[in-house]
C-alpha cells in the first residue's frame, strides 16, 4: 500500500452506489482502460458468482456465458489464450 499513498491513490470507501461509480469511473480514465466495465452493488453479486479470488481473469460472451476463466494469477494468465478466446467471442478473425 506505500506506492499507493505515495501515489496518492488512496480513497476512503465509498458509501453509495452513485460514489463507487465515482471511483471507478476515476480508476478506469487514470488507467486508461478502454473496455467497458461494470460496477458490483454493495452486496457483490459479480464478486460472488465469479470468486475472483485467487484473481482470475474471464471474457463473457454475448450471451452472458464464461467463454474463457484463466487460472489463479498472476502466473496463471495466458495473454496470448485470452486474445484468442476475446477475438473469437467478438467474431474478428485471428491474426498470428
Amino acid at each position: 500500500m506505500t506506492s499507493n499513498v505515495r501515489d496518492k491513490v488512496v480513497y476512503q470507501s465509498p458509501q453509495t452506489v452513485d460514489e463507487r461509480a465515482d471511483l471507478a469511473g476515476m480508476c478506469i480514465r487514470n488507467l486508461g482502460i478502454e473496455m467497458p466495465a461494470v460496477v458490483d452493488g454493495f452486496d457483490n453479486p459479480t464478486d460472488a458468482a465469479y470468486a475472483g479470488w485467487p484473481d482470475r481473469l474471464y471474457v463473457i460472451d454475448r450471451n452472458g456465458r464464461v467463454a474463457y476463466k484463466s487460472a489463479p494469477g498472476p502466473f496463471g494468465f495466458k495473454p496470448k489464450e485470452m486474445e484468442r478466446v476475446l477475438l473469437d467471442v467478438t467474431g474478428d478473425p485471428v491474426v498470428q
